[in-house]
């Protein structure tokens, strides 16, 4: 039993916000938002702050030539990266990832990652599902979109679910709501200022098709200020008043919280502070640098040296108070020059996880925060002798995994003699999703979304976390 504004309520079941609503009668009106925080409060409903930062390679990653290495393979094959002894006895990666391997201890290394729906999106590494999966109804929801609807924010002035993925066609759209609705939509804050990613004609045409809404911005227009944006809320309210008789089902409530949140957003200017890397340490900022980049002239869609930032914004959110955050790193397609253009992308992604490792462990914030770094396939294992390229191979991938409290220092799977397919432990997409819910406190086999016909779906269809992991 709870009391609202001088009105008791019975608690049905454990507390959760699901049980919360259901409470109070949620979408029978009569609760403001500050009201409803107020309330959650009061039940003892909030929780622990966990976050996953979800990192996808764009493009599809080598994993022959990074975590699992054949140095006796012929050499169509081995390719002309060099193993490196790591932290774990007996295992090694490739020689452009020293810092990774000097801090092995606290990663889980997969290589048998099998289960691939074989598209050029991130689509998959965000939901666990492929794009076509209930499509009719809207679609999976991605991971972040989930934990927005099952935990909400932890504050009303920080969105729970950030996208600050950049990449190739479908990528940047690749984070969605799905039959969930736009109310939980991801916040993706315009951040090609910050990071620039040159753009193929293809993307430069997804784009535009996305229209100007693709991108959250962070500040008010100058024609518009904070009193008239409140105005017209006011007066929106006063106008949703009137037709709450008519409508008042979750869809709309939840909406209409979504807008508040947004207005929050802009008029607070928390999460504007957040987004701001001159709010840093410059100590901290000089870490995040990579030094001694290479000098060779990077591809046209590769992310320059100062992507390793993309880290430090990752954790800046999450430390603000964000959920999940998913960021890309370009560009990982290496259908031409595989060799050159891995020398120039692996060492962001070495100096950018492992600094972004060290700083969460610093700041106490490790054994709360889950990384996983993967892509949506991984390459060929022989080398394509036209253009020293590694093509499309989604028989097997490669995944890691660190924070969240899971047993690190660990290598999960094998593959065969050629990299070519798992040979012992194949590891299922939705089996690391499975162990990114467990690490969020979400049992990902008793969790039921209900869809808009109303029928409970499944967070997962293989719903075990990696027992090796959490068991």
């Amino acid at each position: 039993m709870f009391t609202i504004e001088g009105r008791e309520y019975p608690f049905y079941g454990p507390q959760t916000r699901r049980n919360f609503f259901r409470s109070i009668g949620w979408g029978m009106g009569g609760l403001t938002l500050a009201n409803l925080l107020r309330a959650e409060a009061a039940a003892g409903i909030g929780s622990s702050h966990k976050a996953v930062i979800n990192i996808h390679l764009d493009g599809g990653p080598p994993h022959q030539d990074m975590i699992d290495l054949k140095p006796d393979a012929p050499a169509e094959i081995r390719g002309l990266f060099k193993p490196i002894q790591t932290r774990i006895h007996g295992y090694s990666i490739c020689e452009h990832l020293p810092k990774l391997a000097m801090m092995a201890d606290r990663i889980a290394f997969i290589r048998s990652l099998v289960g691939s729906a074989d598209a050029h999106d991130a689509f998959q590494v965000q939901s666990g599902f492929k794009e076509i999966d209930l499509k009719s109804i809207g679609g999976r929801p991605a991971l972040g979109s989930v934990v927005s609807r099952l935990k909400g924010p932890t504050t009303s002035e920080i969105p729970a679910f950030v996208d600050l993925m950049q990449g190739r066609p479908f990528v940047r759209n690749s984070a969605r709501p799905g039959f969930l609705g736009q109310s939980y939509q991801p916040f993706r804050p315009d951040i090609s200022k910050l990071f620039k990613r040159e753009l193929e004609p293809g993307m430069v045409k997804e784009l535009s098709k996305l229209g100007p809404e693709h991108a959250t911005q962070l500040s008010l227009p100058p024609s518009l200020s904070a009193q008239r944006v409140f105005d017209r809320i006011r007066l929106r309210n006063q106008i949703d008043e009137m037709q709450s008789a008519l409508d008042k089902s979750i869809s709309a409530m939840s909406l209409d919280t979504f807008s508040q949140q947004a207005v929050q957003m802009l008029t607070s200017g928390r999460f504007a502070k957040a987004m701001d890397l001159s709010q840093e340490d410059p100590e901290i900022l000089d870490r995040y640098t990579l030094k001694n980049a290479g000098q060779k002239k990077p591809f046209q869609t590769a992310d320059g040296p100062d992507a390793v930032r993309k880290f430090l914004l990752a954790r800046r959110l999450v430390e603000a108070g964000v959920r999940c955050v998913s960021l890309s790193i370009s560009d990982f397609d290496t259908h031409s020059d595989n060799f050159g253009r891995m020398q120039q992308v692996l060492p962001i992604l070495d100096h950018g996880l492992a600094t972004l490792i060290e700083d969460l462990e610093e700041r106490g914030m490790l054994q709360n925060v889950s990384i996983v770094v993967w892509g949506e396939f991984g390459r060929s294992p022989r080398i394509d002798s036209a253009n020293a390229g590694r093509n499309h191979w989604p028989q097997v991938g490669m995944a890691m995994l660190a924070g969240g409290g899971i047993r690190a220092g660990q290598v999960i799977g094998s593959t065969d003699k050629d990299a070519a397919s798992a040979h012992s432990r194949p590891v299922h997409v939705q089996e690391v999703f499975a162990t990114l819910y467990h690490n969020l406190g979400i049992d990902p086999a008793s969790t039921f979304l209900e869809d808009p016909s109303g029928r409970p779906q499944p967070l997962l269809q293989f719903s075990s976390p990696l027992a090796e992991l959490v068991g």
